[in-house]
């Protein structure tokens, strides 16, 4: 007989905390809530009534839990929790959550079509921001809510993806609610720390009272407190401990074996001796087992042996029953509560608490227990020879399991070695260094070595490179040369290749330097390509000490040259990966040449990655070719085209480098709109996918839009962040001080200022290699010395000229202007104009940039005669006034008035004149005349709505048609009402 409470009793705290998650929640603030307790201490009932609670608000509800057979499933806790949503609701298809459904298609199974690429893995913190996303838009209108049990059991890829959600989910309107056993180990740790940083509520639950226990059988046996026997109730608090489930259980012991029954309308207890007594949970178990048929007990066992969940196909391979006798058994025992189907997959049945099956297990003697385990395993792996096929994943852990459970921990050893290595291909590198971390302590010696060597190069790829390096430097030395050696050699390297990624130099270089020790003096030619890849990029990150200079450049030709050597041996020898790799190294190390050796190295590492079917470097090619092109023309038809392979990569991180590279774009277009929008959105999920580069260049984008828009208080809060974030430490300096901070300057009419950012760039250009050639060096900086008539000028005019970085569109446009300076000021003003004429073409994609550089040269062409300075400061004052830069719009109108020209008056709602009559001159006042003019009124009419004198209207109708051309009055009425219906 079963025996179950239909409330909960004893946790008000509890709920209390979680309807206040709720509320908050509802209203858009999100919570986390994370409750703590022992097996059966009542997690799950609390999760339960809070997903309860949540439908009653119309809240979505995903609900999962973790595998509490020991298996290593990465993610199952979060493809459980999706599916419960979707298997009924179906996925959701908001156009916001497109660039995520290949992150997600692992989990989402109506999203396989959308699957990342092969051969990308899809990163932890991508996946996270996908998931984190994804809840967002469910919980849009009233929130939404995601349990997460048993996280004490989860992977630690679900645990990382669970800690990034705990970190980002207060501003979102999601309640994550997670339920693990106080037991030592990764979610426990998370636990506690989440709450130190005040990011999730944790509470910790105790057993229940003596109170709360008499609640809790009344709930159970359907009666009020008081009818529970006080003997019933003194047995329940005695030998359940205040654990609800075991109130259920042994509450159950008792009305099956018939000491707790009813007498007429109440309960009777029948006292008996204390060895009749259950001594707890495995007794009361072994004795409800007793009492099933034998087929039902045997069956039963078995699956407890499995775990406290198991597949029908494990159960029927270990039994031997057929189809119909296995499904009756399975049938009698969910029937009695033992066990229940799987809601999270058709063929799985699940024990009703993970405890149930650990009693099951404890009733058996040891050796019992051990020979079932080998039984279990051998005919799972027979099972699987039978199929002429290999062990899955999750089979060959159970195996693993069952070895070791069986004493063979050799065998065990072989089989978690194996899986880690399959996971770690496929990408879970967190799943796989627990797997080998198990295989490692139960290996031999003979084997225990090479599982090591492994484990290392999965704890690198996991970020964890502290330990990853002490595995490798605590290995035993074998000798150079040896096949030992170069299984080392090249896991040194790969972890070398991690380390250079994440920026740390000097944990680079040892593991390089380890990698030759164990190659020898003569490495494989493939061995030394793979490493001068490594070295090459390691060449190209800065030195904090400031080392550069003509040493930097002596490394840049030596990796330059190793590079092209490693990409062609690379091909030769099979070797795809370090090929793409070494010729993406040359095509940066390329570029001072000119771009169209750069382009043809992209195009290199493009065809080889197609040939071998490398989507990620695919991308990569195509977006660094987009890049390229942008940079040459300004356009950004190219990079529109590498963004839509990296979404279709499944790339959040490619992709966010791509958007900034368009932002980047727009901000040179003066698409400030389009610029803010693409910051808004990637530069905090760049920081929280761990995309340090990139959330490096987004902010100096944000510097970068505020700088050109002449926001000086905005960029300095930009800039702040970029500090903050390593940017002075980084490659970005000079585009730093040459494209935002010098641009910054000139907007605020700080010529001198600007001068030196741009100087700044260039000494550390010359001490740091540098790839960026938007820096000033080549445009900029040239126009500003000759316009100051240094002598310099000319020199650094005719250098950036022959250089590669003259060619590209942007500084062409300064360096043409330089040249029409140059050559107004020798007394050539057809030449000059022309040179005008020249940079106005390539700066058709640039109107910020050249409206500032009309106003700079104007200034020249006055002092020198040439040109049209009158007609281009106009120009230029109309730009900045309308854009609210008034430092360089004053600049203008005071050279106007230098020139002798007169000027208007500015003022407010100029921005309200159509622009036809802006160009003409028409001032706002002008303006106010104008529109009254479609209704023919007088001028005393006039006069009266403007609270102006007769006399000024006449003087503004006056220059009203002097400005638009219109012979009289009445023409100039007419052309008001035209105007007044033009859209």
């Amino acid at each position: 007989m079963r025996a179950t409470s239909s409330v909960i009793v004893g946790r008000d705290a509890e709920t209390r905390v979680l309807d206040e998650a709720l509320d908050s929640v509802g209203r858009g603030a999100g919570r986390a809530v994370f409750l703590v307790g022992e097996a059966g201490i009542g997690k799950s009932r609390l999760a339960g009534e809070s997903a309860l609670r949540a439908y009653d608000r119309d809240m979505p509800v995903l609900r999962g839990r973790a595998t509490s057979t020991g298996l290593v499933v990465p993610f199952r806790p979060l493809a459980e929790a999706l599916s419960s949503r979707f298997r009924a609701a179906g996925a959701p298809d908001d156009p916001e959550l497109q660039p995520y459904r290949p992150a997600l298609a692992g989990l989402v199974p109506e999203w396989r079509s959308a699957a990342a690429a092969p051969g990308y893995a899809i990163s932890l913190v991508e996946l996270a921001e996908a998931l984190l996303r994804l809840l967002a838009v469910l919980g849009r209108e009233r929130g939404c809510v995601i349990l997460l049990e048993d996280l004490h059991d989860s992977d630690t890829e679900t645990i990382a993806v669970v800690e990034y959600l705990v970190d980002n989910v207060a501003e979102l309107p999601v309640l994550l609610v997670g339920t693990l056993r106080p037991d030592p180990g990764p979610a426990l740790d998370l636990a506690l720390a989440a709450e130190l940083r005040n990011t999730v509520a944790l509470r910790e639950l105790g057993p229940l009272d003596g109170a709360a226990v008499r609640d809790m059988a009344a709930a159970c046996l359907d009666a009020a407190p008081g009818e529970v026997p006080p003997a019933a109730h003194a047995h329940l608090v005695r030998w359940a401990g205040g654990n609800p489930y075991l109130v259920e259980v042994l509450l159950a012991d008792l009305l099956d074996t018939g000491r707790l029954s009813r007498a007429g309308d109440g309960w009777r207890f029948a006292e008996q001796g204390g060895a009749t007594v259950p001594a707890g949970a495995v007794r009361s178990w072994a004795r409800r087992l007793d009492r099933l048929d034998e087929p039902v007990r045997e069956l039963l066992l078995v699956a407890a042996t499995l775990g406290g969940r198991f597949s029908v196909g494990a159960l029927r391979a270990v039994t031997g029953l057929d189809d119909r006798a296995l499904f009756a058994h399975l049938r009698s025992a969910s029937e009695v509560g033992i066990i229940a189907p799987d809601g999270a997959a058709h063929d799985h049945y699940a024990f009703r608490h993970a405890l149930t099956a650990d009693a099951l297990r404890a009733s058996l003697p040891p050796a019992e227990q051990a020979a079932l385990a080998r039984r279990a395993a051998s005919a799972i792996e027979d099972s699987a020879g039978e199929l002429a096929g290999e062990l899955a994943g999750d089979q060959r852990q159970l195996v693993a399991t069952l070895r070791l459970a069986a004493g063979d921990r050799v065998a065990a050893s072989r089989q978690f070695a194996q899986v880690g290595r399959q996971m770690l291909d496929a990408g879970a590198s967190g799943s796989a260094a627990v797997l080998l971390e198990r295989a490692r302590g139960l290996a031999s010696d003979e084997e225990r070595h090479e599982v090591t060597v492994q484990l290392a190069i999965a704890q690198a790829e996991s970020g964890r490179l502290d330990e990853a390096a002490a595995l490798l430097d605590d290995l035993p030395p074998v000798p150079a040369g040896s096949l030992a050696a170069e299984l080392r050699a090249q896991a040194h390297t790969q972890v070398a290749w991690v380390a250079t990624m994440a920026e740390q130099k000097e944990e680079a270089r040892r593991r390089i330097r380890a990698a030759r020790a164990l190659l020898g003096a003569a490495p494989r030619p493939e061995q030394e390509a793979a490493l001068a890849v490594v070295e090459g990029h390691l060449a190209l990150l800065p030195e904090r000490d400031g080392r550069g200079g003509k040493g930097g450049r002596e490394r840049l030709e030596e990796a330059e040259r190793s590079a092209r050597c490693a990409a062609l041996t690379a091909e030769e020898r099979g070797r795809p990966v370090v090929a793409c790799q070494a010729w993406q190294l040359l095509a940066m190390l390329s570029r001072e040449r000119g771009f169209d050796e750069a382009d043809a190295c992209l195009e290199r590492m493009l065809a080889v990655a197609e040939e071998h079917r490398l989507a990620v470097y695919r991308a990569e090619a195509l977006v660094r070719l987009g890049t390229n092109a942008f940079m040459r023309t300004g356009e950004a038809t190219r990079l529109e085209t590498a963004r839509t392979a990296a979404h279709e990569l499944g790339s959040l991180a490619l992709l966010q480098a791509v958007d900034g590279f368009l932002a980047m774009q727009s901000v040179l277009g003066g698409r400030w709109d389009r610029a803010r929008e693409i910051t808004e959105r990637s530069v905090e999920a760049s920081a929280r996918l761990q995309n340090l580069s990139t959330h490096r260049y987004l902010l100096l984008v944000d510097a970068t839009l505020a700088a050109h828009r002449g926001r000086a208080r905005d960029q300095e809060k930009a800039l702040l962040r970029f500090r903050r974030a390593g940017g002075e430490e980084s490659m970005l300096v000079p585009l730093q001080r040459g494209l935002c901070q010098a641009v910054g300057a000139l907007m605020g009419e700080d010529r001198d200022r600007a001068k030196a950012e741009i100087e700044a760039a260039l000494a550390w250009e010359r001490e740091h290699p540098s790839f960026f050639y938007l820096s000033g060096r080549y445009g900029l900086g040239p126009l500003l010395r000759v316009l100051d008539g240094e002598d310099t000028g000319r020199e650094a005019h005719r250098e950036a000229l022959a250089s590669p970085g003259g060619q590209l569109a942007w500084n062409r446009m300064f360096l043409d202007l330089a040249d029409a300076v140059l050559r107004g000021r020798d007394g050539d003003p057809d030449g000059a104009l022309r040179a005008v004429e020249r940079a106005g073409r390539a700066a058709t994609v640039f109107p910020q940039a050249w409206h500032l550089a009309l106003r700079l040269t104007a200034e020249a062409a006055l002092a020198d005669s040439w040109g049209e300075p009158v007609a281009w400061l106009r120009t230029a004052e109309e730009y900045f006034h309308d854009a609210g830069v008034p430092p360089v719009a004053g600049a203008c109108r005071a050279l106007m008035r230098q020139a002798g020209v007169s000027v208007p008056q500015r003022r407010g709602g100029r921005e309200r004149i159509p622009a036809g009559l802006r160009t003409a001159g028409v001032t706002p006042r002008e303006y106010e005349v104008f529109v009254l003019l479609a209704e023919r009124p007088g001028n005393q009419q006039i006069a009266q709505s403007l609270c102006i004198s007769p006399r000024t209207v006449e003087k503004h109708m006056a220059s009203l048609m002097a400005k638009t051309g219109s012979q009289d009055r009445s023409a100039l009425c007419a052309l008001s009402a035209e105007s007044a219906y033009t859209p």
